[in-house]
């Protein structure tokens, strides 16, 4: 039965995306309320997420040396290049070009475990590499303001955002799961519980989906105007993310299930923590919260849409040939 729910996931996440956009359309000021529930929902998520993974599984994670390197050079050196080029496109707008920047220079550390889990990816080797990823943000994201657009002033706010996402949706959920683990550990009727906790990321994910599109619809209906620019560059980037996958899996001859991690590493953008550094702007630029809400919008879909391609480019029958 659960592999059945995996299986019609996609038409639980459309119907609940439709949801959310007649709730935010009906009742704009109900739907905004909903908004404070979205960090909440994404450590149920998470936490259901790593209860599924034995945390021994995650040191051994760490000691995947290929795909750490693959993962480090393609988020942060390949993909700011791919941005940066993208940016030149947009019009000479600033505030139109710090919300692409803010949103698609650092990878995603939050949904994007589950969408790999959903996608049959290596998840033990994408949760250890969270951390290290994370902490190359608070690092990297303001140089590379500073690089693209002299916006080094902002560091500060940065840094304070993904601290507060690292401990609220990484360490929190990630000491929860070990504490059920080890509540469970010899007894087979809390085993079993834990097990069932399996079913959970589906309907928490469409939870997830239907808090964002019913709080965002707004922001992207004052903004029509900006579509006609943004959702050309952020299929390109999700078009680009996937190519640039399937070259570094092949470069560092990663397993299949390695690659898919990279394809969803890359694709998903950690839009849940830089929405925050956005709302937190100066006056003068409020587009920067619309071309988030945006992405996260167009990610959505993309993802979607990578649960159908991405077990197809990577498949384990196909990495196992290749590698007798």
């Amino acid at each position: 039965m659960r592999e059945r729910l995996e299986h019609y996931q996609v038409f639980l996440y459309l119907a609940a995306i439709l949801a959310g956009l007649w709730l935010g359309t009906s009742s704009p000021a109900f739907a905004s309320g909903l908004d404070a529930a979205l960090w909440p929902l994404l450590g149920l998520l998470l936490y259901a997420t790593f209860t599924q993974v034995p945390m021994v599984r995650l040191r051994r994670g760490l000691a995947q040396g290929r795909f750490l390197t693959a993962a480090v050079v393609g988020n942060f050196v390949v993909i700011p290049l791919v941005v940066w080029g993208l940016v030149q496109w947009l019009p000479d707008d600033p505030a139109l070009r710090l919300g692409v920047l803010l949103v698609l220079l650092v990878p995603c550390t939050d949904w994007f475990l589950t969408f790999t889990y959903l996608g049959r990816g290596e998840l033990p080797t994408a949760i250890a590499f969270t951390p290290v990823s994370l902490l190359l943000q608070l690092v990297l994201l303001p140089i590379y303001l500073w690089l693209f657009l002299d916006q080094a002033a902002m560091a500060g706010l940065l840094q304070r955002e993904l601290l507060m996402a690292f401990v609220g949706l990484i360490l929190l959920p990630l000491g929860a799961a070990w504490l059920t683990e080890r509540w469970a550990a010899g007894r087979a009727y809390r085993e079993r519980g834990v097990a069932a906790l399996g079913w959970l990321p589906v309907p928490l994910l469409a939870l997830v989906l239907f808090v964002v599109a019913s709080g965002q619809v707004g922001q992207v209906r004052e903004n029509l105007g900006l579509l006609l620019w943004l959702v050309p560059l952020f299929v390109a980037f999700l078009g680009a993310a996937l190519l640039l996958a399937r070259w570094l899996a092949r470069a560092f001859r990663l397993p299949a299930r390695q690659g898919r991690v990279l394809a969803f590493g890359f694709g998903s953008r950690n839009s849940f923590v830089v929405l925050p550094l956005a709302l937190a702007l100066p006056a003068g630029l409020e587009v920067a919260v619309a071309v988030v809400v945006i992405q996260s919008l167009v990610e959505l879909a993309g993802m979607l849409l990578f649960l159908h391609l991405v077990p197809r480019l990577f498949p384990d029958a196909a990495q196992n040939a290749g590698t007798r």
